[in-house]
């Protein structure tokens, strides 16, 4: 070979070399962010299913409030109706309320605190959270609501009542709506979520605070429940939709 040949092929050479790593080079990097990314992402997401020791009964720390429209806007309720009302504060008492719905045509009414629980007032091992405090505080438990009042409340004669877990009692928000309505007339089917808790007397202490109503003996779902575990139990209670 000329030497001019073998200088230009060595040139050649080189440069394919250098553009090869260029591209390695912009590759590593965009996937060393994309991997930071999903990190960052993974971290910003509160824990779905935190195991809460028996001795709490939290349910699962973080989430945000749930948000449902009250039952009966704009519409009044068949008379003998079924109403879901509940207080979710990570989503998983929703979730179950949800399947109620479904497996019934039930309205439903979301108890809102008129200040929301947030993640870090939920975390029951921060012995200076809202929620320790409240527990440790039984005054502190009467927990304003954005709304006690459901439209057409007379209307209903079977409602659902749902919360999550706290210290072996219903959520206090709970209590709060429970204590400012008449069930007088109306069967109350309790039911609640919790990571390790059962129902334990949460619907008789609820019962004792309403003092009217057929309060039934309720059912406690896990955290995650399915929905045809909901489904099955709401027809054994004969309440299908139709």
């Amino acid at each position: 070979m000329k030497p001019w040949k073998r200088i230009f092929s060595c040139l050649l050479a080189g440069a394919m070399l250098l553009s090869l790593a260029a591209c390695s080079g912009r590759d590593g990097a965009a996937d060393g962010q994309s991997d930071s990314q999903n990190q960052e992402q993974t971290a910003a997401e509160p824990e779905a299913d935190a195991a809460v020791p028996e001795s709490a009964g939290v349910e699962t720390t973080g989430g945000a409030e749930a948000d449902a429209a009250p039952a009966g806007e704009g519409d009044a309720a068949e008379p003998g109706g079924v109403l879901v009302v509940y207080y979710s504060a990570t989503g998983n008492t929703e979730a179950v309320a949800g399947y109620i719905v479904e497996a019934t045509g039930a309205d439903t009414f979301c108890i809102t605190p008129s200040d929301p629980y947030t993640e870090a007032d939920l975390n029951w091992r921060d012995e200076s959270s809202r929620v320790v405090y409240e527990h440790d505080n039984p005054d502190a438990q009467t927990v304003a609501l954005t709304a006690t009042e459901v439209p057409n409340w007379e209307d209903y004669d079977t409602v659902f009542l749902g919360y999550p877990i706290w210290w072996g009692e219903a959520a206090w928000p709970v209590s709060t709506f429970v204590a400012a309505n008449d069930f007088t007339g109306k069967t109350v089917i309790p039911f609640c979520t919790s990571s390790s808790s059962g129902l334990g007397s949460s619907g008789e202490l609820l019962a004792e605070l309403a003092g009217t109503g057929d309060w039934q003996e309720g059912r406690r779902f896990r955290s995650g429940a399915d929905e045809s575990d909901v489904a099955d139990w709401v027809r054994g209670l004969g309440l299908s939709a139709q």
